[in-house]
């Protein structure tokens, strides 16, 4: 994975970057913040948001956004998928090929110039499903 740049290294930063890395789930910048405050604990949201613009446009973590309130952190940083709980918000890494006709269709249809592209699975967990 890539380092932060000896410039641009703070604790706070680390602290906010080893949390993403040890996280399991996708977390929210409220989700980070608590974690990051039991490592460092005078650290404040506004450092915890920031340091997070910072490592993603550093390159050092991911962002999944869902709409304008809806984001999580990940620590996957290679090309992939998710999938979403409508129900509890849970949100899982999708390993998955797309296959070069459903993109071509997908151009074809919405008449875009093809940049990247993300699917994501709407539905219920396991957990939520019963």
């Amino acid at each position: 994975m890539k380092q932060l740049e000896a410039s641009g290294y703070t604790k706070q930063r680390h602290a906010v970057l080893q949390v993403i890395r040890e996280s399991e789930s996708h977390l929210t910048a409220n989700e980070v913040f608590e974690h990051a405050r039991r490592r460092l604990s005078g650290i404040s949201f506004a450092t915890v948001y920031n340091s997070l613009r910072y490592l993603k446009n550093e390159g050092l973590i991911g962002e999944v956004s869902f709409g304008a309130d809806a984001t999580r952190y990940d620590r996957n940083l290679d090309p992939h998928h998710h999938a979403i709980c409508t129900a509890c918000g849970k949100l899982a890494d999708l390993e998955l090929a797309i296959p070069p006709e459903v993109i071509k269709q997908a151009v074809k249809r919405s008449k875009f110039k093809p940049g990247e592209i993300e699917f994501t699975l709407r539905g219920l967990c396991p957990e939520c499903s019963g």
